[in-house]
């Protein structure tokens, strides 16, 4: 295998599939079952999820919803995912660790870096809720800043996109893909892959990052198998 210890980020809309809102049980499955081959392959996996299926954090200018408010409302949000992907997990017999960056006692542990290392160092899969715990940044900031404490080797960001193009592939079908981009050449062509925040986070950690799409079946192992799948960011 060509990493050792990854940050698996996905998105809450990943987990929606073809539906409007919620969570797509089968599709829930599925990433459950990519999951435990990588640990099978005595891969060391982290995880974080978004939360927008269920409730955006960030709203519109006319909301009644104070912003830091909606943010902890997101964050709730994420938590709610990571049981869903918890519970899929351990129905598919993969050992599983829920850490929050908010305190809920009853259901998850509190986030402590110490802690995370040695779960994953014992082979269970480490989900990461709650973003960082605080409003105003994204759960790709929380990936990322989760990422470089646990020494991650690299993130992958799971999406319905099979990587970084120089224009939105779903609106424009002559969209050119990259195979592997710098991060300069993020910056100077302007190309989404992260908030500024945790892509800034990574450049200046020297953390490489994979944007792959997650539905297809055998993506993850092959990914983490070094082979070309997806978009790397590299230096």
């Amino acid at each position: 295998m060509k990493y050792k210890r990854v940050l698996l980020k996905l998105s809450g809309e990943s987990l929606m599939g073809k539906k409007e809102f919620g969570i797509d049980q089968h599709l829930l499955a599925q990433y459950a079952g990519e999951i435990k081959s990588v640990v099978d392959s005595k891969v060391e996996v982290a995880v974080v999820i978004g939360g927008g299926n269920i409730f955006r954090g960030v709203q519109q200018d006319d909301s009644a919803i104070d912003r830091a408010q909606g943010d902890y409302m997101g964050m709730l949000a994420t938590v709610i995912n990571s049981m869903a992907l918890q519970s899929a997990l351990e129905r598919a017999g993969v050992y599983t660790r829920l850490q929050s960056a908010i305190k809920m006692e009853q259901i998850c542990e509190p986030y402590i870096r110490r802690r995370a290392v040695r779960h994953l160092e014992k082979g269970r899969v480490v989900i990461f809720g709650a973003g960082t715990g605080n409003p105003y940044f994204t759960t790709d900031t929380a990936a990322s800043l989760r990422a470089i404490e646990i020494e991650a080797d690299v993130i992958l960001k799971g999406t319905r996109v099979d990587g970084i193009y120089d224009s939105d592939p779903e609106k424009n079908k002559n969209a050119v893909k990259y195979e592997t981009v710098t991060f300069d050449e993020v910056y100077k062509k302007g190309l989404k892959v992260m908030d500024m925040t945790a892509f800034t986070l990574c450049n200046e950690n020297k953390l490489p990052i994979i944007v792959f799409d997650m539905n297809k079946p055998g993506n993850l192992l092959n990914v983490i198998k070094g082979k070309q799948v997806g978009t790397l960011v590299e230096f």
